[in-house]
């Protein structure tokens, strides 16, 4: 059998696949989120290469088949997990458009609609950031893309020789500054940049879970006497394990005192921009002189789609313009090539999803979903304090909570008991939620992130939380 297939046989394989994933969208209300613990199996599959091929229908139905029967099902309603969000239909067949036409962007001289839409898709997002101005930015393969290039953005704008020269350039220790509580992402970006993970300073959060615009202070001061060279801070809007938004203004205005670059790491909370009603919630996102925002968080649509956006377009090219002869460029073009603004060269089209779940939907769709799963978050909220057997570890700023149980003599016995309840409500395998840990101390972390999840999902966890906690407390009688 070779790769081309006849036109009939291409369209009943369509026509299946849409089968298969319109049953699979119509069970998600009420799907598990995976197989119970006695069934799930994590060995290696061990069948040897195929040498001849096989029938392309039975193939097709037995993968979809193995991956939802079998599955990890995060766009299920009862998933309440980490920041990964049911998909838009929209953005699955904008996928799929994409899969199909294989479009490359790393030159508008071979992708002209398809640049001209990612451009015309980081403006409507650059606009809702605040920004009149001149911007750009590049969509990335998620949060940890988006954040390396930020940093490698404010390491050209503060240390330009560096791109050429190398760390030597700088002539000390280049620093940057991050919440104790921020994404470790972080870390991997400053190794592989070569600064170092030691160049990244934790500065300790205050009671509302932000870094401390104090302690950070005082950290950047304490380095200039030392003789390094700070050059960045990263804020976060929304923290994976809290939903903790740092004080953004405060942050800018030490930013602006001190000349450093201020990194916003919205992949999350970022999306907020979107909604009239909790802007302002991330206010001062504006003063950033670059922001991570991920749309396969809370904009609804599949991995992986990450943007980076600047106020300082001629930094994008400084920090990643590298000549290539062989590169085609068309006269007429305007717009900065893609791989001129990128870490990446071949380019996948990432931006579809997004700006197709726009056109069809429109903004004030991913309004009202903001806002619906910021109501379900506070009526969860109200039920823990309400709890005879949970608190509330923190106070939710964004659909994240994070809840402790009461009347434990230490920490250590404490997050014991959370790992047993985490797991004693994932056992059947209908809903997942999971543990953390947020400012040193063990929680048990529930999120609201699809589009799908209601209050009957919500009561629903509610009652495992209750059945969890007392089987707990008469095992520890």
């Amino acid at each position: 059998m070779n790769f081309e297939l006849t036109s009939d046989l291409r369209r009943q394989l369509g026509y299946r696949l849409i089968d298969h994933i319109d049953d699979f969208y119509s069970s998600l209300p009420d799907r598990a989120v995976q197989l119970p613990v006695d069934q799930r199996t994590f060995c290696a599959l061990d069948d040897p290469m195929p040498e001849e091929g096989s029938d392309p229908m039975r193939a097709l139905d037995e993968i979809c088949r193995g991956m939802i029967e079998k599955g990890f099902h995060v766009p299920s309603a009862n998933y309440f997990g980490l920041m990964n969000p049911t998909p838009t239909y929209m953005s699955f067949l904008g996928e799929a458009l994409v899969a199909g036409l294989n479009p490359q962007l790393a030159t508008q001289a071979r992708s002209q609609l398809a640049s001209k839409i990612e451009v015309e898709t980081v403006r409507w997002i650059g606009q809702r950031v605040g920004w009149p101005r001149l911007f750009n930015g590049t969509f990335t393969s998620g949060g940890n893309e988006a954040n390396f290039s930020g940093l490698a953005l404010a390491l050209a704008a503060k240390f330009p020789d560096a791109i050429e020269e190398g760390m030597a350039a700088i002539g000390g220790q280049p620093v940057i500054y991050a919440s104790a509580e921020s994404h470790h992402s972080l870390d991997k970006s400053a190794g592989l940049l070569g600064i170092g993970r030691k160049s990244l300073r934790r500065i300790a959060v205050n009671e509302r879970l932000q870094m401390d615009p104090r302690v950070l202070e005082s950290a950047i001061q304490a380095d200039l006497q030392a003789n390094r060279k700070p050059f960045c801070v990263i804020a976060t809007a929304g923290t994976t394990s809290s939903g903790a938004i740092d004080a953004l203004i405060a942050t800018a205005e030490i930013c602006r005192r001190h000349k450093l670059w201020l990194h916003v790491d919205g992949a999350y909370g970022g999306a907020l921009i979107f909604s009239d009603k909790h802007r302002s919630l991330i206010d001062g996102i504006e003063q950033a002189d670059s922001i991570t925002i991920d749309p396969h968080k809370w904009l609804a649509v599949p991995f992986a789609a990450g943007v980076i956006l600047t106020r300082h377009p001629d930094v994008l090219e400084r920090a990643f313009a590298v000549h290539a002869p062989y590169m085609p460029r068309d006269a007429g073009a305007v717009l900065p090539d893609n791989s001129r603004i990128s870490t990446q060269w071949t380019r996948r089209m990432n931006a579809m999803k997004l700006w197709l779940s726009l056109k069809v939907h429109g903004r004030k769709a991913y309004e009202e979903h903001i806002d619906r799963q910021m109501r379900l978050a506070q009526l969860f909220a109200d039920w823990v304090v309400q709890s005879e057997h949970y608190d509330l570890a923190a106070m939710p700023i964004v659909p994240i909570l994070n809840l402790r149980t009461k009347g434990h003599r230490n920490e250590q016995e404490r997050a014991a008991i959370h790992e047993v309840i985490v797991a004693e409500v994932t056992r059947d395998g209908r809903r997942w939620i999971s543990s953390s840990i947020v400012n040193g101390q063990s929680v048990i972390r529930v999120m609201v992130i699809s589009y799908l999840t209601g209050e009957s999902h919500l009561v629903g966890l509610q009652e495992a939380l209750r059945a969890a906690a007392q089987l707990t407390a008469v095992a520890r009688t």
